[in-house]
């Protein structure tokens, strides 16, 4: 079997590939912890002043999140052929082609799929639905932030009350740590089974397409 190398990320890509990723892994130990500090009650009387530690770690890491969704975004219309939406979103008929022969692929009933430098159809869908959940999780997140601010408040026909709102922002949590187990565990099968350099290509950049006969 050849396979040929193809550059398939742009820096800007990986850049916020690992600016998401690692932000999530922070705002979700810190917003855990603010939802239910375990540490003793008593030394929030001490100098150590734990949940505002948290608090502060995960406003920090909430703008580098908002940062690296700016740039997905911006990538989703300007960036190269693979990270525009246009290439993975099943709203064309090859598409729509691709959806269902990864979702048969994936449960194996299909032995082969579509060789494509970019993501499939099925992951590229999944990537749109959980881009959409972080610009929601984002402005929950700042509405919860400023709760003095009229611009951020004017969402409150969105968010409902502080308390609804947290409560929305709570369950976006479970969301990210659910997409990030089996985010991890797809690359993992897909670079076992398809073996085209899934998880180096978001390191390099590049990843290696087989060659049919």
């Amino acid at each position: 079997m050849l396979y040929e190398r193809h550059y398939v990320w742009s820096v800007l890509l990986r850049i916020y590939h690992w600016a998401f990723a690692l932000s999530i892994v922070v705002l979700t130990v810190t917003g855990l912890y603010i939802h239910f500090p375990w540490t003793n009650t008593m030394l929030e009387g001490s100098t150590s002043f734990p949940v505002a530690t948290m608090r502060y770690i995960h406003f920090l890491a909430a703008f580098v999140f908002t940062g690296a969704v700016i740039i997905r975004l911006y990538l989703l219309i300007f960036g190269n052929r693979q990270e525009r939406f246009w290439d993975f979103l099943p709203v064309t008929p090859r598409n729509l082609r691709n959806l269902l022969h990864t979702n048969l692929h994936y449960i194996y009933l299909r032995r082969h799929h579509e060789v494509r430098p970019g993501h499939n159809a099925l992951a590229g869908t999944v990537y749109i639905v959980t881009l959409a959940a972080a610009v929601f999780q984002g402005l929950s997140g700042f509405y919860l932030l400023y709760p003095e601010s009229a611009t951020w408040q004017s969402l409150q026909v969105i968010f409902g009350s502080q308390m609804e709102a947290r409560f929305l922002h709570y369950l976006g949590v479970w969301y990210f740590m659910f997409y990030a187990l089996v985010h991890v565990y797809m690359c993992a099968w897909n670079d076992v089974v398809s073996k085209e350099g899934l998880i180096s290509s978001i390191f390099s950049g590049y990843k290696y397409l087989r060659n049919r006969p």
